[in-house]
């Protein structure tokens, strides 16, 4: 767990601010609010149909809010559309990986740099971070196994050279070995500039790598703070909703005794 302490003034290079989304009748996010400062891993915990993938998905720009705002570097990015908020900064791992998958892995790379802002992220450098790649760069995206769609995503992701990450349950589907291999990244990913907003039901490894943490149940906050200001049993009552959850040192309350909106049946 992180002891990293948030800057107490300067801008937030991501907030979001009292949004509520639905799926049909359904309302699958309500007045969900966080700030996500320059180098942070920013992680969103909570079981599956909590609404975590409709979060980054709105972040992203393919889901529409009923209400609230998305704010990028302060300024509302709440209308724009998905293509311009990658160009502004703000790139993806979706969920499944969503590769292209009779394309090539590098084929794959140069669709994430088609429209690529400047900043140190290229093609090489994905093949430098992740070694393997060079040499099956010419391999379909079919072909390849989990983890490595999983990590041509996250390369694909990067030569757009954002300033926020969304990464999207990268665990999902992966052997412990393979996660724990991923993961291993993060710090090179963070020391290039990247902001990192993570989605995970795996609390073990979010509260891991996380220095700010916020567990959703049913599409409500039930938890925020640092890693380290929280315990196990209030991580625990917050992800099952539980009576007694309490939010960690300087983080909002909790909310789980409250009745919620149910929340979408499975996340898209």
């Amino acid at each position: 767990m992180s002891n990293a302490t948030r800057p107490e003034n300067g801008t937030a290079v991501l907030e979001v601010r009292d949004l509520t989304v639905h799926h049909g009748q359904l309302r699958a996010l309500s007045n969900v609010s966080f700030r996500v400062y320059p180098g942070e891993v920013y992680a969103i915990i909570g079981a599956n149909g909590a609404g975590k993938s409709t979060l980054l998905r709105t972040i992203a720009g393919l889901h529409h809010p009923a209400a609230g705002a998305i704010l990028y570097d302060g300024e509302d990015v709440t209308g724009l559309r998905p293509e311009r908020r990658a160009t502004a900064g703000i790139a993806m791992v979706p969920e499944g990986r969503r590769l292209f998958p009779s394309l090539t892995l590098e084929e794959n790379l140069k669709v994430g740099a088609t429209f690529a802002r400047e900043g140190p992220w290229t093609i090489e450098r994905v093949y430098e971070l992740f070694t393997w790649m060079k040499d099956r760069r010419n391999q379909r995206a079919a072909q390849m196994s989990g983890g490595e769609q999983q990590a041509t995503a996250i390369g694909r992701a990067l030569v757009a050279n954002p300033r926020v990450l969304l990464l999207d349950e990268l665990s999902l589907g992966l052997a412990p070995v393979v996660v724990q291999r991923i993961y291993g990244m993060l710090p090179q990913i963070l020391e290039s500039g990247v902001t990192v907003l993570l989605v995970e039901q795996d609390v073990t490894q979010a509260l891991r790598v996380a220095t700010h943490l916020q567990c959703l149940l049913e599409g409500r906050t039930t938890l925020e703070g640092r890693p380290s200001d929280v315990t196990a049993e209030q991580v625990e009552a917050a992800y099952f909703g539980m009576a007694g959850a309490a939010a960690g040192q300087g983080g909002h309350p909790g909310h789980p005794g409250q009745p919620g909106h149910p929340g979408e049946g499975s996340e898209p």
